[in-house]
Order: C-alpha cells, then sequence, then structure tokens
C-alpha cells in the first residue's frame, strides 16, 4: 500500500515540486495539497494522510500552529521544511517541540540543480517515517516496522559473533563507575530526545558530555543555545580546541566532524564528502574508545539508519558501556535497533529513564 501524503506550503511552486518528487515514487500518493495551516487541519482529518510535509511560514495560520493542532485533533507524522538560517533552526526546533518528526531544509536551488538527490532523500524520509508510525495513529508504543538502515559512515570488521542474549529494558541494573565521558548520538527524534534525557541531568553532574546529533551546519548553535537555556547542566556548540570538562556538554557543530584526544580536547575537522553523515556518531565514538578506553559511558537515542553502531562496536571492545534507547519511546528505531541487534547494547532503556540512569551511573 503506498504512503498517502498531504503537501502544505503557501507557495505554489513548492508544492507542486514536491508533489511531483513524491508521486514519481510508486510507494508514494499525494493524496492532497493546503496552502495554509487551517487548511491544513482540515485536509488531514478529512485525508487522514500518512505522512504532512509542511512549511512554517504561511498566510491564516503558521506551520507551528497548525502542528501543534493537528497533533491535539488527529495525529499524524508532520516532517517540516526550514530555511537554513539561524531564525529558520529556531523555528524548526518550536515546530519539533509542538510535535513534528523531523525536518529537511527548504533549498530551492538544491531542487532545481541536483533533482535525483533531492528525489532520493526526500522519498526516504517520506517512507521511514510512514513505515516507523504505522505501528499507531497516536504514536502509542507498540511494535513498528524496522526503516531501511542506511550505509554506515565509518568502515570496520564485521561483525563478532553474537556476544550476549539481547538485552530488555528491565534486565540491566546500572552499572556505577567513574567514567571519564558520556557521549550521546541521535539523529531523527533526536532534538526533542536529547532535551528531554539533558533536563534530567544535575548541575553537578561529575563527567563530561559530547553530543552527536544529524543536523545542518546553520542549525547546530541555535540548538545547543536552546539546550543551555533548558538544562541545569551547561550545553554549547563544540569549537576546535574545547576541553572537556564535567557538567559540560558540548554539541557537534553541523557540517563536520568531532573527536576527542587522549588530554580530553576536542579536535573539529571539515564534513569529509565521502560520508554519509556530518557529524558522524561512528567518528566520535571511535575517537573516545581510543581515548578512553573502558571509561566511556555510550548511548544511541532514536534515528534512521545505523550510524552509531561500529562506533560502539569500537568503544566495546575497549571495554566501555554502551546503551540503546528502547523501541517503544523512539521516533525511529534505527540507530539503536542496529546497536541492539549487533548485541553491543548492556542496557536497553525507555528514553524517560535515561537521563536519572545516566545521573544514577555516574555518580
Amino acid at each position: 500500500m503506498a504512503v498517502k501524503v498531504l503537501v502544505v506550503d503557501d507557495s505554489g511552486f513548492f508544492r507542486r515540486r514536491v508533489s511531483e518528487i513524491l508521486s514519481s515514487d510508486s510507494g508514494i500518493e499525494v493524496i492532497g495539497t493546503a496552502t495554509n495551516g487551517r487548511e491544513a487541519i482540515d485536509q488531514a482529518m478529512a485525508l487522514k494522510p500518512d505522512v504532512i510535509t509542511m512549511d512554517y511560514e504561511m498566510p491564516m495560520m503558521d506551520g507551528i500552529t497548525a502542528v501543534r493542532n493537528i497533533m491535539q485533533r488527529c495525529p499524524t507524522p508532520v516532517l517540516m521544511f526550514s530555511s537554513l538560517t539561524h531564525e529558520g533552526a529556531r523555528v524548526t526546533l518550536d515546530a519539533l517541540d509542538a510535535g513534528a518528526v523531523d525536518f529537511l531544509p527548504k533549498n530551492f536551488e538544491d531542487i532545481s540543480r541536483n533533482p535525483a538527490k533531492v528525489k532520493q532523500l526526500l522519498c526516504e524520509k517520506i517512507l521511514s517515517i510512514a513505515r516507523s508510525n504505522r505501528r499507531s495513529t497516536s504514536f502509542s508504543p507498540s511494535p513498528a516496522a524496522a526503516p531501511v538502515s542506511a550505509p554506515t559512515s565509518a568502515s570496520v570488521a564485521p561483525a563478532p559473533a553474537p556476544r550476549a542474549p539481547a538485552i530488555t529494558p528491565t534486565s540491566a541494573p546500572v552499572r556505577r563507575k567513574a567514567y571519564r565521558l558520556v557521549a550521546i548520538g541521535t539523529s531523527t527524534g533526536g532534538p526533542v530526545a536529547l532535551q528531554r534525557v539533558l533536563t534530567q541531568l544535575p548541575a553537578n553532574f561529575p563527567a563530561p558530555i559530547v553530543l552527536i546529533q544529524h543536523m545542518p551546519a546553520a542549525f547546530t548553535k541555535a540548538f545547543a543555545e536552546r539546550l543551555n537555556s533548558l538544562c541545569r547542566i551547561s550545553v554549547k556548540e563544540a569549537e576546535d580546541g574545547d576541553l572537556l570538562r564535567p557538567g559540560v556538554a558540548l554539541l557537534a557543530p553541523g557540517g563536520k566532524q568531532m573527536m576527542i584526544d587522549g588530554r580530553g580536547q576536542i579536535k573539529i575537522l571539515p564534513g569529509d564528502e565521502r560520508l554519509n553523515y556530518k557529524p558522524c556518531v561512528d567518528i566520535t565514538f571511535g575517537s573516545a574508545a581510543k581515548a578512553y578506553a573502558d571509561k566511556v559511558l555510550a548511548v544511541v537515542l532514536t534515528g534512521m539508519g545505523a550510524d552509531g553502531r561500529d562506533g560502539a562496536r569500537m568503544l566495546k571492545d575497549a571495554g566501555s558501556q554502551v546503551w540503546a534507547q528502547d523501541e517503544a519511546s523512539c521516533v525511529i528505531y534505527g540507530m539503536p535497533m542496529a546497536v541492539v541487534k549487533a548485541n553491543l547494547a548492556d542496557a536497553v532503556y525507555p528514553l524517560d529513564d535515561i537521563g536519572r540512569h545516566l545521573a544514577e551511573a555516574c555518580n
């Protein structure tokens, strides 16, 4: 059955182009369009799409208000389109708080210059979001179909033989240890997930933290500022030369790679075009394994694909601990699933328990 999509945008050109791109995929059907937020609510209730694409700046009613109303009246996965500006980042983060699942940059030049790449990215997003959320129209916990895993961006040896039976959320007590670093990797659904985890940490959290969130370069500074305003710990966008400090979370800058050396210093490197993700969880996790061996506690949260699995394997081989978010609380059960299926997870926890368990483990 084709994924039914409602396209919402006040630009006739953008509505047509998005509709054409989506309709070119046999697995997707555009069942309607809307020109403002009010129309979007009416169409969502009448047509019951599987996914909605939404602009944020529209007449009559903006996209964020529309998302809030849709989540209250007929919960439906929403993919936001946003501008690559600081203000666009702020508004997009507001939309994610309101209930949107994910976002894509709204770049007219890319659509005209590289239509094949745009088609692949947009259609993959739509299909993965729909596949993940078909478990329930209201996003209640139940088994979800696994999203297609994207290729990982780090090349390492194949997975070894299974180490242990699959871990269940209730089977893994928190292991306390003097961790020298907490490393958290995430993608789709990550902005809200990170907010829920980090706001549970006390101001005197004893370990340094690094955060790797798949996000464009224009967004990470605004995201770090938002987290810093909400959390008791300090959060900032990482810069080359930053030193790891207890109670400070450093967010990898978008479009680049973040590594850690044995002195606890951050290295920010240009994003390699050969890598799928910039920043890449595998890259940061791998450097942490080399720098701190068994003194790292890594967490893989919601996200599409399998980034983090190979880095988690390097951390496990060095003796470190790896946690994964459970399926029921994930927006997209891709990255944590890859870690769990490779038998690399020491514990699997619901999202709302992870912050509390981090505070216990590092106490």
